[in-house]
């Protein structure tokens, strides 16, 4: 999927009004997966010209609540946004330069993880982050600490 009518067809299929800031979120979310907030801002003004940091947010929790996009926040990290939703994927995330990556499930259906006590909970979705060091900063020597 990566043409306009694509992605006004999936808005379309949802409760929501079809609007050229929720077309283009949806679509730079898609094309930059784990993108922060103020990246998707950036890359909406270039494709809109002008749109305030409340019309992304907003777009941004629309899209969310509609299930047209995924919200995720690793621990020290902002909210980051991907389009790939309801397959209950998980994320690798390197320690040292942030880089996030999708990891598909480990076992079996959602959830992957069975609970060792549910306490009566109806699970339905375990969240796991998986966390290193990405190739790239494997290799780069760390500084010692003082």
């Amino acid at each position: 999927m990566s043409s306009k009518s694509d992605f006004e067809r999936l808005i379309r299929g949802t409760a929501l009004r079809v609007t050229a800031p929720r077309v283009a979120v949806l679509e730079v979310v898609h094309d930059n997966p784990h993108s922060d907030t103020d990246t998707i801002l950036g890359l909406v003004r270039e494709s809109l010209g002008t749109v305030s940091h409340q019309a992304v947010y907003d777009v941004l929790r629309a899209l969310t609540e509609a299930g047209l996009i995924r919200r995720i926040q690793p621990m020290g990290s902002v909210a980051r946004y991907e389009t790939r939703v309801g397959d209950n994927h998980h994320h690798v995330v390197c320690r040292g330069c942030g880089a996030i990556a999708d990891v598909d499930c480990a076992v079996g259906d959602a959830p992957c993880l069975t609970a060792s006590n549910d306490n009566g909970f109806a699970l339905d979705e375990a969240e796991v982050i998986y966390w290193g060091r990405c190739p790239d900063c494997s290799t780069t020597p760390t500084r010692s600490q003082p």
